[in-house]
């Protein structure tokens, strides 16, 4: 089963709070993925659009623009798991 976002929020220094549809919390660092693939540099080096991240209408992507993109696979086994709010 493909892991639902229920709510994403992006936080200081390039972290993502998200919150799966099972209840499961996780922040997941988006530095690394900068810095090994080179269209994600531009969340660094275009002002405000780390900010912008967006859920995509099936809720297992969220993006920033048609090259930025993280399946929620990926944001589910590699986020680092917090407590649920």
């Amino acid at each position: 089963m493909i892991p639902r976002i229920k709510e994403i929020l992006p936080l200081e220094n390039y972290l993502l709070r998200v919150v799966f549809s099972d209840g499961k919390a996780v922040v997941y660092d988006v530095k690394e993925d900068m810095e090994q693939i080179e269209s994600y540099r531009l969340l660094r080096t275009l002002p405000g659009l780390f900010q912008q991240v967006a859920l995509d209408e099936s809720k297992t992507c969220i993006y920033w623009n048609d090259e930025i993109d993280l399946p929620s696979d990926i944001l589910y086994e590699y986020g680092k798991q917090i407590p649920a709010r």
